[in-house]
């Protein structure tokens, strides 16, 4: 059966009552041919209802420090350094492992044990260009999967009292405590000038990582977004939300073409590059919300050139 491109039905917008039918079953169609498998699976025939458990309360998310994007007018002589890790942002509280949003991480004891009372600020980590592989292990909720003894929690902060410089110290004295070869800091450099920093960009990337986090030396822990901590890739990232597909054709007929994505405020637009074949068959479902790269945003405010990188499937 052909797939049509069909973007959610905007509620604002008036319809005759039988082309809106006709865009609800060509909606309906194409998301039943495009759903990942067992979306529809149905509740046992004798559930009762009455006896579903309650949702759980939303986990609060812990405080911390965010990024802003590095500018050239920013000089990073007062910065401290780093690469720029794809992996998985993990804050221990001094007894649980969690994601940002807040939900538990299931973790090996083993793993758990090493870390301090004091509370860390890292990333999961296998190695460059591993996501993928560290994101399915995570998910798998595991603690027994062989696969945690190749993951690294690398760490970048440590919240509390003095300048990064202070904390950085602290940092190194925990890690060599702690003496575990899981438990490391991401390594901090300082560079001289501008052009330094662009060579480093250039060297990280060639060698395969995303690209630098910048620390103000000088800078006290603070929770939430400030120029304490910058974020500098070779392209800009951003999320958005699937809202429909757009039929593949040629060598991609019967696949999807392109996804079609809403950003939060709203802009709408397709992302086609960036999509393997398996993808291409069995894209993110409608709603899933997915990452995509970019280099700029054009004068009418649509990225350009977008490039899907993944799902968001982690808390």
């Amino acid at each position: 059966m052909p797939l049509r491109d069909h973007p959610l039905p905007q509620a604002s917008a008036p319809l005759a009552i039988s082309k809106g039918i006709a865009r609800a079953l060509h909606a309906l169609v194409l998301t039943l041919a495009l759903l990942p498998p067992g979306a529809l699976a149905q509740a046992p025939a004798d559930a009762d209802p009455a006896t579903a458990p309650l949702s759980a309360t939303p986990p609060v998310a812990p405080a911390a420090m965010l990024a802003l994007r590095y500018d050239d007018t920013v000089d990073p002589v007062g910065y401290w350094v780093s690469e720029k890790l794809d992996g998985v942002r993990a804050l221990w509280d001094g007894q649980r492992l969690r994601f940002r949003s807040g939900r538990e991480m299931v973790a090996p004891a083993w793993f758990v044990a090493a870390l301090p009372a004091h509370a860390l600020d890292g990333e999961l980590w296998l190695g460059r260009r591993r996501f993928d592989e560290l994101s399915g292990l995570i998910r798998r909720e595991d603690p027994q999967d062989p696969g945690w003894r190749a993951v690294r929690y690398m760490l970048f902060d440590m919240p509390g009292a003095g300048d990064f410089s202070a904390r950085l110290q602290a940092l190194r004295e925990r890690v060599a405590s702690a003496g575990v070869p899981w438990l490391q800091m991401v390594p901090q450099q300082r560079v001289p000038d501008r052009a330094a920093l662009k060579r480093l960009l250039d060297d990280t990337i060639a060698a395969g990582g995303e690209g630098l986090m910048l620390h103000r030396a000088d800078a006290h822990w603070q929770p939430g977004r400030s120029a304490a901590l910058l974020k500098l890739t070779p392209w800009l990232d951003a999320e958005a939300r699937v809202v429909g597909y757009v039929p593949g054709k040629g060598r991609l007929q019967g696949k999807v073409g392109a996804l079609r994505v809403e950003a939060a405020d709203g802009r709408r637009f397709r992302i086609g590059s960036g999509l393997s074949d398996a993808i291409r068959a069995n894209p993110p479902a409608l709603g899933a919300l997915v990452t995509y790269r970019y280099r700029e945003l054009t004068p009418a405010g649509m990225p350009r050139f977008p490039r899907y990188l993944r799902e968001r499937t982690l808390p």
